[in-house]
């Protein structure tokens, strides 16, 4: 036992950091901070990360799109595209930091952002950007919406996004040849942050019923805070009906034909949230036709829901990557920063691209459209 001593106090010390540090979290968030009101901003910088992989292919799209889109405001100066650089694999591996320092003080002179896929290497120490970007940024709910009309599905996911076992998942412990153990943390104020956005989103649009998803069986501590704490601020909003689900069931849920229609708006854990959106969106047609919005008080990232596609560009196919996830979050984008005139015309043009006229199609290899040509034929309808 004598040998364990020194790694035990080891341990206990880097919990106890750790814990700390998640206090002061909890206290930052409690002061809170006042939303962006983007209606009466005078200047707006939209920040561009290709990312990795098919990032930068997708991106020259998404682009092309916000140019024609938003040409009055960006010649106004009201409206600026600002290309951000550095947050590739490359970058971040050689700088040994999941977002280097003089690209997050470029992000954070950005007001919103618009980003493509980025890599996260397996094993090792280097955090996923994402989860970095969240955290740094203080980008609490990611937002996914899904819709399959004619199965009558509308879904609107509230994930939480920085919390969960993704804020300390690199930091966890390790005994070589013994055992490895991570974290997870959930807190007040975090989890009543993120409720009340799904709670106040389904008010807003005339939603009754919140699907609150966890694991509170197992997980009694963090599962079980979060959803008492959901269940404490959906008494503020008596009309809308809150029920408890477990994730495991919810998966099968999502499949089930018979059940699947009643769901409306979703809110839970990190972990949770990360996997079944993927579900949700493979259900709407695959992750690429799903954007993703993360958003804080003071910024908002809004992302492509699929990786980097290693395989197409390995294969030689990655002009050939389907640019349906980026746009959807280029409409997002445009709707959180009050144009959603211009973000109803993106999603009319794509629906016409994409499910009825559909005169280019890609399938992701070189037997369709590439990239391009179909960002040529998106342009021509709107």
């Amino acid at each position: 036992m004598a040998d364990y001593e020194a790694i035990l106090n080891d341990a206990a010390a880097h919990f106890r950091e750790l814990l700390a540090q998640q206090l002061q979290r909890q206290t930052r968030m409690e002061q809170g901070e006042p939303a962006k009101d983007f209606s009466k901003m005078e200047h707006i910088v939209i920040g561009l990360i290709p990312g990795d992989g098919i990032g930068p292919i997708i991106m020259t799209q998404a682009r092309r799109v916000l140019e024609r889109l938003l040409a009055a405001e960006l010649r106004s100066g009201r409206v600026e595209l600002r290309d951000i650089e550095g947050l590739t694999i490359e970058n971040r591996t050689a700088q040994g930091k999941a977002i280097p320092d003089d690209v997050l003080s470029t992000i954070k002179a950005c007001d919103v952002l618009l980003k493509g896929p980025t890599e996260t290497p397996k094993g090792g120490t280097l955090e996923s950007a994402n989860v970095a970007m969240r955290r740094e940024l203080d980008l609490y709910a990611n937002v996914r919406p899904v819709s399959v009309p004619e199965a009558g599905i509308d879904w609107t996911f509230f994930r939480e996004n920085t919390e969960g076992e993704y804020a300390l998942g690199s930091r966890g412990i390790e005994i070589p040849g013994k055992l490895a153990m991570d974290f997870k943390v959930t807190t007040d104020a975090g989890t009543r942050r993120i409720a009340r956005a799904a709670f106040a989103f389904a008010r807003a649009n005339g939603k009754t019923n919140v699907a609150i998803v966890t694991k509170a069986n197992i997980m009694k501590k963090t599962d079980g805070s979060f959803s008492r704490i959901c269940h404490e601020v959906a008494a503020e909003y008596p009309e809308i009906t809150a029920e408890d689900w477990y994730i495991d069931i919810m998966t099968a849920n999502l499949v089930n034909p018979e059940i699947r229609s009643k769901f409306q708006v979703f809110v839970l854990p990190n972990l949770y949230g990360d996997i079944i959106t993927d579900e949700a969106a493979q259900i709407q047609g695959g992750v690429g036709t799903a954007g993703s919005a993360n958003t804080g008080s003071r910024y908002a990232m809004f992302e492509a829901v699929h990786g980097t596609a290693p395989r197409l560009i390995a294969d030689g196919e990655g002009d050939y990557a389907n640019p349906s996830s980026i746009l959807k979050a280029a409409e997002l984008l445009l709707r959180h920063i009050s144009m959603a005139d211009k973000a109803d015309r993106l999603a009319a043009a794509m629906h016409l691209c994409t499910e009825t006229e559909r005169r280019v199609v890609m399938t992701g290899h070189r037997d369709g459209a590439s990239c391009a040509e179909f960002g040529d034929y998106l342009l021509k309808k709107l």
